[in-house]
């Protein structure tokens, strides 16, 4: 008999515990999880791009580099243009500026690879203030979420007449803490996503910059 109690008890505790979806979870949390749904989506549409457009400016520039050289020494200087504008890299558009700034003195050629690669990096770093803006936003827009949660548990609990229900504490408790999980999800995908791009990111400008003085270097040769 008893055990038969127990496992009635066990399957009405399972039962009510498949009833809790997930869906119903973040209709629970309140109006706070509109903002955090759509800082997600910003999140990772904002990855995504970002991945394509690093993984497109991360293409190997040796062999590149190999046949500039080549066709600078032959004086060849509009085919190194013309392989220039072939490839769509941060690192040859560095260099076919400096390529048809070729008889000018050294220092203007570096100043001028320099402003476009100045541009060229802040093209990279398009939009990673704002991944880092969200790894830092969602975790608190989530705690806003509980603290105002919290208050309305507390003040239904005043609100009650005699000894409060220990499930009615329960229930305002748990749907308040459905923010804070919220925002920590979205903020740890940010945070970790905004640190793996900025790490790809500095190493395109490594490549960059190593690239460019390659270039001064080949201008600075004996003829």
């Amino acid at each position: 008999m008893m055990l038969t109690q127990i496992m009635s008890g066990a399957s009405e505790a399972s039962s009510s515990a498949e009833t809790i979806s997930i869906w119903s979870l973040v209709m629970a949390g309140g109006p706070l999880m509109i903002p955090l749904a759509i800082c997600s989506v910003v999140a990772i549409y904002i990855f995504v791009e970002r991945v394509l457009t690093v993984n497109k400016a991360n293409v190997s520039s040796d062999a590149f580099m190999a046949r500039v050289k080549e066709l600078v020494a032959k004086g060849d200087i509009n085919g190194a243009k013309i392989l220039c504008a072939q490839h769509d890299t941060p690192v040859a558009r560095m260099i076919e500026k400096g390529v048809s700034r070729i008889g000018s003195p050294l220092k203007t050629i570096e100043a001028s690879i320099e402003n476009v690669g100045k541009i060229e990096v802040f093209r990279l770093e398009k939009n990673l203030s704002v991944l880092a803006t969200i790894a830092g936003a969602a975790p608190m827009i989530g705690f806003l979420g509980t603290v105002i949660g919290m208050v309305g548990a507390f003040i239904a609990i005043a609100q009650e007449e005699g000894s409060v229900s220990p499930k009615l504490l329960a229930d305002g408790i748990y749907t308040a803490m459905v923010t804070t999980v919220a925002g920590l999800i979205v903020g740890i995908i940010a945070y970790l996503g905004y640190n793996y791009l900025v790490t790809r990111v500095s190493k395109v400008i490594h490549k960059m910059e190593y690239s460019s003085i390659e270039f001064i270097d080949l201008l600075q040769e004996p003829r």
